[in-house]
């Protein structure tokens, strides 16, 4: 069997060459369809992957879980556009490249950024799977892109630079836990809502490896280089911010990523010996360096 980088690697160029498909015949003409293939190229594509897997898990085709995938990487490239612009995080390098706003403009990244968020929910619906699939997916990810899910969190992350106090522990959970970990659960059990099954294994494990992602990028924001990161580390400190590893500490931070692995694998024993690819990517979750 190919290695699980292979395989991950395999998946993205797959998303990436489904959504180039979809905005190369604009590209020519339109700087904003180019940036939004160039804010969708590279990195891991974690997310789209768990949609494949989990599909793969419940019997879907791997081409009718394509735009499913395709969708939350899109989506997931517009909240890194615009979280690298300057009223957000003001960022010049994502995926060791130029930052949109930088490699075109600020106005030019702000549509991309729109555009790519519309173009997630336009492959959802338009997707080859049965419309109670569809309409759930949707609402769904809806909820785990707005308030409620990944820009509450940001929302709450901003706020967070400016308080009075630094963030508890129980209040940075919950702020990832939208920031970060909604998408990716939505992720890990979008394969189930597709089959109608139960949802429930898939989401305890997403909310598992969600949590695990942010506590490694934050010990990764300490232990890092820029390098291997692709964008600049040791900002979170310097900004003075609550993290998991201010709170708990280096190799308490460590002790965390490990429990929650640990719930990760607990919460796929019902689906046995073909999880093994998802038991996998929560170990590389928390083993990555980049």
């Amino acid at each position: 069997m190919q290695s699980l980088s292979t395989r991950m690697a395999a998946a993205a160029a797959d998303v990436q060459a489904l959504i180039a498909a979809h905005l190369s015949p604009l590209a020519a003409a339109s700087p904003v369809a180019s940036a939004m293939i160039y804010a969708c190229t590279g990195g891991k594509g974690l997310r789209g992957f768990l949609v494949l897997e989990s599909a793969r898990l419940h019997g879907i085709a791997y081409a009718d879980a394509l735009p499913v995938a395709a969708a939350v990487e899109a989506v997931h490239a517009y909240s890194l556009v615009h979280d690298d612009m300057p009223a957000m995080d003001d960022d010049d390098l994502r995926r060791g490249r130029p930052t949109v706003h930088r490699q075109w403009d600020e106005a030019t990244a702000l549509l991309a950024g729109d555009a790519l968020q519309s173009l997630g929910f336009e492959l959802i619906a338009t997707a080859a799977l049965p419309d109670s699939a569809r309409v759930t997916l949707l609402a769904g990810f809806a909820r785990a892109a707005g308030i409620h899910g990944m820009v509450g969190g940001q929302e709450a992350d901003i706020a967070a630079e400016t308080a009075a106090r630094p963030l508890s522990l129980d209040q940075i959970i919950a702020l990832q836990r939208g920031k970060t970990g909604a998408l990716i659960t939505w992720s890990a059990s979008a394969g189930a809502v597709m089959a109608g099954a139960d949802t429930a294994p898939l989401c305890a494990f997403g909310d598992a490896i969600g949590l695990a992602f942010q506590i490694t990028d934050d010990i990764l924001d300490v232990e890092g280089s820029a390098a291997a990161m692709g964008k600049a580390v040791q900002k979170d400190a310097a900004a003075g911010k609550a993290t998991f590893v201010s709170l708990l500490g280096l190799q308490g931070a460590k002790d965390q990523a490990l429990a929650l692995l640990q719930t990760a694998d607990a919460a796929l024993i019902p689906y046995g010996a073909t999880a093994a690819t998802l038991r996998e990517t929560a170990q590389f979750v928390i083993t990555r360096q980049n």
